[in-house]
């Protein structure tokens, strides 16, 4: 049985948008916020607040869509989260 990946965004409270995949989104947004396993970036600009998620993706696909979405520039990746917000 294989699992199905999301990649997600989140926000850090100094702006920074980080892009990464997780099984569940929900609980690594908890370890980036509350244990050591939160990506070594994002540990100084705690709390950090999930803004954007992907539909289940094979792991594969999910690795791509982070790629991709990390070669965006921050104006691209905000305009990425707000369409997604308003249903753009």
């Amino acid at each position: 049985m294989s699992s199905t990946f999301f990649v997600y965004i989140v926000e850090a409270k100094n702006g920074i948008l980080y892009t990464g995949i997780a099984i569940d989104p929900i609980h690594r947004v908890f370890e980036h916020n509350n244990g050591s396993k939160g990506a070594k970036c994002l540990r100084g600009q705690r709390p950090v607040v999930l803004v954007w998620a992907s539909d289940g993706q094979t792991r594969s696909q999910a690795l791509k869509l982070e790629n991709r979405i990390k070669k965006l520039s921050h104006k691209d990746k905000v305009l990425l989260v707000k369409r997604s917000r308003d249903g753009t």
